[in-house]
């Protein structure tokens, strides 16, 4: 769902987008979460790690009560802080430009100082990076992460995906995720990764760019984040005749 912004602004400036679905998400072990959520009153900050963190957890929570008026909340992007926002969650902290838990960290109520003492729950899916919550443990807070979706690949074939290629209607790939990447290498036959090798892949992280040329693949283009970042690079390339 989260990928019908992206593919309406490629239709937009004149692109045929193909979605292609590279991680299926669905609720975790409800326990921690609700456990959390009775508990909620007790802390200071809640970050939530992305879209689906905000989806899979603050209804529940606004099910039970109203935001507490002494918490804090925290994004990792600004996808996630409009996502608490469409559900009245304000005065977001989020970083400006690069979105990821390096760029949480370095915002200034992240210091030592600001969050040493303070009890911090972090809401994320299954399997997330442990950085952010090491660091804030770094800097003496106690943190609780909650792990409320999972994360799996896709349940569909990629015959689609090959299919386009096989008769020339590819011609990039944009991804977001560097979980995905590996879902859709791992899923292809060999005469599928070498289309993937040899195809334009846009990815809006460092992080990403380095795992996919990691994988192999020869045409990485990093852009700015977010879906802007990417139309941005998409229209920016130089597309063969």
């Amino acid at each position: 769902a989260q990928a019908a912004p992206l593919a309406a602004a490629i239709a937009d400036a004149g692109g045929v987008p193909l979605v292609f679905p590279l991680l299926e998400i669905s609720a975790a072990d409800p326990a921690p979460l609700v456990a959390a959520l009775g508990d909620i009153d007790r802390y200071a900050l809640a970050v939530f790690i992305s879209p689906n963190a905000v989806e899979y957890s603050v209804p529940a929570l606004l099910a039970r009560q109203p935001w507490p008026a002494g918490l804090q909340p925290a994004a990792v992007g600004q996808g996630t802080a409009r996502a608490l926002a469409a559900l009245g969650i304000t005065g977001c902290i989020v970083p400006d430009g690069r979105f990821d838990s390096e760029a949480l960290l370095a915002q200034p109520e992240m210091a030592a100082g600001r969050v040493a003492g303070q009890r911090i729950a972090i809401f994320r899916g299954d399997g997330g990076r442990e950085l952010l919550a090491d660091t804030l443990r770094e800097r003496g807070a106690e943190v609780d992460c909650i792990t409320c979706y999972r994360r799996s690949g896709p349940s569909l074939g990629v015959a689609p995906l090959l299919a386009a290629w096989q008769t020339g209607r590819l011609d990039a790939l944009t991804v977001s995720s560097s979980e995905g990447l590996r879902y859709l290498h791992d899923l292809l036959d060999e005469a599928g990764r070498r289309y993937l090798q040899q195809t334009p892949v846009f990815v809006p992280h460092p992080r990403i760019a380095e795992n996919a040329a990691a994988l192999g693949l020869q045409r990485v283009i990093q852009t700015e984040p977010a879906d802007a970042g990417i139309i941005a690079g998409l229209r920016a390339y130089n597309w063969p005749e």
